[in-house]
Parts: C-alpha cells; structure tokens; sequence
C-alpha cells in the first residue's frame, strides 16, 4: 500500500570511503526527482513499540586467524591496524562490539593422570593471537568476550581425540573407562577465561559446546539436548561463581537449536543458569525466537561460497545484500541481542569480511552491510516497532541508550523508494536525520543531513541498497541544561 501523492526532489553528495575505512573523495550522487502523481511509501517507527535489548555484533578469529592478523604470514603493523579499524572502529568502520574466543585444548594438552588428578594447566600468554586480539578490541571499547568450547580435551571425550565428534564422559550414556570428566572439564573452561582475566580481558559469556550436532575433522563434540542439559547444570554454579554467564549451545542450525533451547528451558535449574541461547545459521535460517525468555544471540554464520566475493548484489547468495538481509531478519524474525559473523579476516577463498593476503588485505561488501548495522546499533539499545505496507521496504528501529533513534532500510525492490517516515512516542519531533549508504558503489557513505520536522521525515532509499538513519532532536539548550540539573 502506498499512502500519498507529492513532488519530491532530493540531491544528495555521497563522502566514499576508501577500502581501509578511511574517508575519501566527494562524489556528487545524482539527483533524485519524483514528479506529481508518483507514489509515497509510508513507514511508523513507534518508540512505544519495544523488542529485545541489544548486546551487540561481533565476530571471531579463531583456528589461527588472530595469530595471522598479528603477522604472523607477514602483515604489517601499519596493515594491522587498517583491519582493526574496519572491524572496530565507530567512525571509519563496523564498530564491532562482541569478540568470540574459540576454546581448544590447548591450556591442558595432556591427561594429568585422570579427572580426580591435579590440573596441570599451562597458558602462554598468547593462544594462537587471540590475547593479542582481545587486548586490541578492549582498546577499542569492546566489553563483551565470549569464549566459547568446540570440544573438551580428546582425553576427557568417548573417542579419545579432539576431532570426529566424541561426547564427554559421565554424561548419560557416555561412560569411559577413564572415569567421569564433567567437574574437571567445568573447571577447565573456568580457568581458561580466568587466564584471560589475567591478561586484562574480562570473559564476560562462558560456552561449553559449539554445534553439537555436528560431526566435524576438526575439533568437535556431540551432545544431546538432554547431554546439554546435564552440563549445564554441572558447569552453571562454578561458572557463575566465578563471575561468568553461561551461553548454550551454539547449535549448527538456528531450527535445530529450539529444540536443545527448549530442553533447558524444560528444566527448572538448567532455565536458570543459562543466560543466553546462542545459535547458528548454517542448517537453518533465522525464522523465528528461540523457545526461551532470555537472550538469544546468533552466535555464528557465514554464507556459503566457494571463491572470494566483494560485490554488493551479484545474485551469488554470498554477496553484501545476502549479509544485510540475513541481519535483519536475525533481528526482527529472531528477535536476537546479539549478531556474531564467522570470522572477521581470514585468508583464501574466505566468506570472511576481509581477505588478508601477506602484507595486503581485501574488503567485501559484507563488512559494510554488517557496518550499517553494528556501528550505529550499540550495547544497551532497544529495538523498536518499525512497520510499512511495502513488502520490498525491509526495516528496523532501535534506541540507543543516548536517546537517539536508529532506523535501518534494507530495500530488496528495483528501484528507488520513496518514504514518509512518522516517528511517534519516540521523542523526537524536530531535529536531524544523518543517512548512511551502502550500495555497489557507497560504503557506509555519510550523506548529507535530513531535516525532521511536526515528528515526521521523508528520505529517499535508493534500489537495491541498505540505508542506516540516525535520527536525534536539536542539540540541548542552556535553559535545558540547567533545567536538568534542578
């Protein structure tokens, strides 16, 4: 449905940023003239209307790819710290604001005589570059670190190896001759994020299994619902002792994932012990909330291909479009707190965000389609209602915790779109709307200001683009100030 008729001019400049974040050359954007008769999309984005909280959007660089960034394959500093922005910085890049530990077996490589043995931990300060890492994200401003088990040691497992699956021993139906691993494995993921608290990083999620449903040839463990269950209850009151919130359980799929989510939820102290269900996109797509009251992260996804890609709509299914799409609806489908992407960097025929190769790297339009999203939507903001007739015009709102308001525009039509936006119970009447642009030739490109006026703004979003609007009242004034401090 289409609500009005009018003319509408826009001209707009585009500032292009250059591959490393940075800003570059101004480009004048051609103008965009609607004449009499053309229609008007209207869109509400209605403050009273209130969703999940926001944790925020992340990544990982497990399996290595951290040591890589620290150069280990002959990255520069300088080179180092142009992908640090892209990933972290608010201002030239995604502002990312979750960092995803993977945990291996590598602080007790080796039995150390049993589960009822002394631990004979070992920590190197470092653990393949993801201490480097941690430590460069928390410069940032980065607070949440989520460190999340692919599997126990191969020692405490059914298989005896660290790969191929395995389950823990002393779970239901898992019994070894070695004896019964839970308590030691519970406390082996506490002193791994006690390490990092050491180094200065402070774990704040705590996860024992990653897609237990899975069966890798690298590091993996399966377990049930009810095996999931069982260990939580067994890792829940160490960890929380300790000052960590458990996250569960990561499954290969966000489908597959309801059913070990309502497997806790079933369960009176496994409900409360777990902070916040994680789950995937790979099996299954985001379609729905998961089966449970408390936070839900989508804690890991990349699409699939085969070859490196940077376009923005190329029709692969692994282009920045897929990306931007499969955001939204993690965020308004799933109703999700958190968004971490597969990896950051990573090298070869990466789904990554960024191609590392030597002493250069690559961007794809995935990092600016995740930066539309996670630089302007930060920690402690509120989705809001954000709703439109028009099935092309894909949108989400949020408040961030600074009073202003964020809305995002991903639209999926073939051409340009024009909209009213109303913008009630969200305080905001007057005021400025700043959009930013990605298409295949914008990166997250300012444009130039909107005005917001009688509580309402119209923008155009170009075909086939994704358009972030951060939207704010007229600054303060004296008489403000002072009122507020009576």
């Amino acid at each position: 449905m289409l609500s009005r008729l009018r003319k509408w001019t826009l001209t707009s400049t585009a500032v292009l940023l250059t591959v490393a974040g940075a800003t570059g050359a101004t480009a004048a954007s051609p103008a965009v003239s609607v004449e009499v008769g053309e229609a008007v999309t209207s869109a509400t984005v209605d403050g009273s209307t209130r969703y999940q909280p926001i944790d925020g959007f992340g990544f990982s660089e497990h399996f290595g790819r951290a040591a890589i960034m620290n150069g280990s394959q002959g990255l520069s500093a300088q080179r180092q710290r142009e992908i640090l922005d892209l990933l972290l910085s608010r201002s030239t890049g995604a502002g990312l604001s979750i960092l995803r530990l993977g945990i291996d077996s590598g602080i007790q490589p080796t039995d150390p005589g049993g589960p009822d043995a002394t631990p004979r931990y070992v920590w190197d300060g470092y653990d393949k570059g993801q201490v480097w890492l941690a430590q460069q994200a928390k410069a940032y401003g980065v607070n949440r670190f989520y460190a999340d088990a692919w599997t126990a040691p191969g020692y405490m497992k059914t298989n005896g190896t660290d790969a191929n699956g395995g389950t823990l021993c002393g779970l239901a139906g898992a019994s070894c001759a070695s004896g019964d691993w839970r308590g030691a494995y519970a406390n082996y993921l506490v002193q791994y994020a006690r390490f990092y608290g050491q180094a200065g990083i402070p774990v704040t999620d705590l996860g024992f299994t990653n897609e237990p449903d899975w069966t890798a040839t690298y590091d993996s463990m399966r377990l049930t619902p009810a095996q999931a269950v069982e260990f939580t209850k067994v890792l829940g009151p160490v960890a929380g002792s300790a000052g960590y919130q458990v996250a569960c359980c990561d499954s290969f799929g966000w489908n597959q994932q309801k059913a070990y989510s309502s497997a806790i939820e079933a369960d009176a102290t496994a409900r409360g012990l777990v902070a916040t269900h994680t789950g995937h996109n790979y099996a299954s797509a985001v379609d729905a909330p998961l089966p449970t009251r408390k936070r839900t992260w989508m804690s890991e996804w990349s699409p699939n291909g085969t070859t490196w890609n940077e376009s923005w709509d190329d029709g692969s299914g692994y282009d920045g479009f897929t990306v931007a799409s499969a955001v939204h609806d993690a965020l308004t489908k799933g109703n999700t707190s958190g968004y971490v992407y597969w990896y950051g960097a990573s090298t070869g025929a990466t789904r990554g965000l960024i191609q590392m190769d030597g002493d250069s790297y690559h961007v794809s339009k995935r990092l600016w389609a995740l930066a539309n999203y996670s630089r302007f939507i930060r920690p402690g903001a509120v989705r809001i209602g954000a709703t439109t007739p028009d099935a092309d015009l894909r949108l989400s709102a949020f408040r961030n915790t600074d009073g202003t308001v964020t809305v995002v525009a991903l639209n999926a039509g073939t051409s340009a779109d024009q909209v009213s936006f109303s913008l009630p119970n969200t305080g905001i009447t007057t005021g400025t709307a700043t959009p930013y642009l990605t298409d295949a030739t914008h990166n997250t490109a300012q444009q130039p200001a909107l005005a917001v006026d009688g509580g309402s703004l119209a923008a155009t979003v170009p075909a086939r683009s994704l358009v972030t609007y951060t939207i704010k009242g007229p600054p303060a004034t004296e008489a403000d100030l002072l009122s507020s401090l009576r």
